[in-house]
């Protein structure tokens, strides 16, 4: 039977109290402190309740990140395609900082030792702002901004990849014109390129030989 709309209502109450102790916790003393037990208190329920809906913190976290930082459908276009890549990026800065009880860099470092809570993480997080960031990309490259031939996912790994090295070396994250700088940079990166992969490089830096059999 479905349930009845009090007890629907008193569940969600439920787990919005769950959700909110859950950052509560993460902000004040940081991922590697929060447990089920801690949550629990916080906000007023038993443990059972939280284990009903959720097998561990982390999938706990990953659907309050999927509540509070929610991709946009469409990415910005405001004409100005550096501006619009600072504004993605920022994005994703809010969401990692700071680094040290950020709900999401806790949850990174917890799916690098779980495989199912790391696709989950990929999927429900992580591939919507990457389709949103190519598409962009393509706008761009629609408009003769960008060369058609340009490795989008190079262009992602060359943008979005100092941010998570940043924040894994605990260097800082970067402000607001070290991401003016990094964009201008690798969009004159990417204006250059031409088609195709670069030569392959031998062991000692020149052309790599051939090897008899072997295309």
């Amino acid at each position: 039977m479905p349930k009845e709309p009090d007890a629907a209502r008193r569940s969600e109450r439920s787990r919005q109290a769950i959700l909110a102790a859950t950052e509560e916790i993460c902000r004040e003393n940081g991922y590697g402190r929060l447990t089920i037990e801690a949550i629990a208190t916080r906000a007023g329920v038993g443990k059972m309740t939280i284990y009903r809906w959720w097998p561990s913190r982390g999938a706990i976290v990953l659907d309050l990140l999927d509540q509070t930082a929610n991709v946009a459908a469409d990415p910005p276009d405001s004409g100005d395609l550096a501006a619009d890549l600072h504004a993605l990026l920022a994005e994703v800065i809010s969401i990692l900082t700071p680094p040290f009880t950020s709900p999401a860099t806790g949850l990174i470092a917890e799916a690098l030792q779980d495989a199912d809570l790391a696709n989950d993480l990929r999927e429900r997080l992580i591939r919507p702002r990457i389709a949103t960031f190519k598409q962009r990309i393509r706008r761009a490259q629609d408009a003769g901004e960008l060369p058609a031939d340009a490795d989008l996912d190079v262009a992602l790994d060359l943008l979005y990849g100092p941010l998570y090295h940043r924040m894994a070396l605990h260097l800082g994250m970067p402000d607001p014109d070290y991401l003016d700088t990094l964009i201008a940079h690798v969009l004159r990166a990417l204006a250059s390129t031409n088609a195709g992969p670069p030569p392959a490089r031998g062991r000692r830096g020149g052309p790599a030989q051939a090897t008899p059999g072997l295309r």
